[in-house]
């Protein structure tokens, strides 16, 4: 087997294994508001469990500021109408995370706007009908 083949063949096992681009989103989406998911009841006077909720809020801003970083490059491959949108929600995201920490709001809008994006990538409605 020559190098080529050998470098396709390596390719095509990495790519099997990690996954396509949308099923690597939908397991991250999927990891993360299920974190959110499990802490979503705490609340800043709950002293021990709080920070397992910080966790969870973290993560998912994290994920929320690498979509935002990503569609406001000028490579991104998205409709410029998706990506405003997308980066919407990610300022939504943030300030709403704000919220919760503070014991003003609840999570729960940020897992429905999770599960939302999962159908989406999942090609179960039209992400750009969700932003």
């Amino acid at each position: 087997m020559n190098e080529y083949a050998l470098a396709q063949n390596a390719y095509v096992q990495a790519t099997r294994s990690i996954g396509a681009p949308r099923e690597v989103e939908y397991k991250v989406f999927a990891r993360i508001t299920r974190a959110l998911s499990e802490t979503a009841d705490i609340k800043p006077a709950d002293g021990a469990d709080f920070p397992r909720l910080v966790g969870a809020l973290h993560e998912n801003l994290a994920l929320w500021t690498a979509l935002a970083s990503d569609v406001s490059r000028e490579g991104n491959g998205l409709p410029a109408e998706l990506r405003s949108k997308i980066f919407y929600l990610f300022e939504f995201t943030r300030e709403h995370t704000r919220k919760v920490m503070r014991g003003d709001a609840d999570a729960q809008i940020l897992i429905d706007i999770n599960t939302s994006i999962m159908r989406g990538l999942k090609g179960q409605t039209n992400v750009a009908e969700i932003a």
